[in-house]
C-alpha cells in the first residue's frame, strides 16, 4: 500500500491499465445468443488454399474463383471453382470485369493497372466455368493484385485478389 500513495496518479493509471483484463487484438467478440455459434465462425477469417492449377483462390460473391496468368499468350483466366476449391462448377454469367492495380516486375519495370474483360469459355445452357481475358500488359511477370465484378447467378458479385 505504502508503494500505491508514493505513485503519481499518471503512473498509477498506466498500472491499473497495464495489469486489468485484456484480450488479444486479433481476438474478436463471440455473440451471446441462439445464433453466436455461426456469428463467432463469420467472424473467422476463411482462408484459401491453391486452386486446381495452383494458383491463388479468392471469393467473388459467396463463389470461390481461381485467378492465373498466361504470359506468353497475355491473357489472364478466372476459373470459378465448387466449395471443394477444385472442381469448376459453371454459373450463369456473362462476363466479369477484372481490374488490376499498378504493379512491378522483379527487374523494377512499371506495369500499368488494366482494366479486362473476361468472356465466358465453352459456356452450355447461359452457364460457364470458364472466363478469359487479354491485355498487352499481362505479358509482364508481376505479382498481380486487383478487383474482379460481375453478375452471377443474376446477383452483384465482387472480389479482391492479390498472386
Amino acid at each position: 500500500m505504502k508503494c500505491l500513495k508514493t505513485m503519481t496518479p499518471g503512473l498509477l493509471l498506466v498500472a491499473l491499465i497495464a495489469a486489468g483484463c485484456s484480450r488479444p487484438s486479433d481476438t474478436k467478440p463471440v455473440a451471446n445468443d441462439a445464433k453466436g455459434a455461426k456469428k463467432a465462425d463469420a467472424a473467422v477469417e476463411h482462408t484459401h488454399g491453391t486452386g486446381p492449377n495452383g494458383r491463388v483462390v479468392f471469393e467473388v460473391g459467396s463463389h470461390h474463383v481461381e485467378f492465373t496468368v498466361d504470359h506468353g499468350k497475355k491473357e489472364c483466366t478466372v476459373l470459378v471453382l465448387g466449395d471443394d476449391e477444385k472442381t469448376p462448377t459453371a454459373v450463369a454469367a456473362t462476363e466479369f470485369i477484372l481490374i488490376t492495380k499498378e504493379a512491378k516486375t522483379k527487374e523494377g519495370q512499371i506495369v500499368a493497372p488494366m482494366t479486362i474483360a473476361m468472356m465466358p469459355v465453352d459456356a452450355r445452357g447461359g452457364k460457364a466455368a470458364k472466363f478469359v481475358g487479354a491485355d498487352p500488359g499481362l505479358g509482364n511477370v508481376a505479382d498481380f493484385e486487383g478487383t474482379i465484378s460481375g453478375e452471377i447467378d443474376g446477383k452483384p458479385a465482387l472480389g479482391e485478389f492479390k498472386e
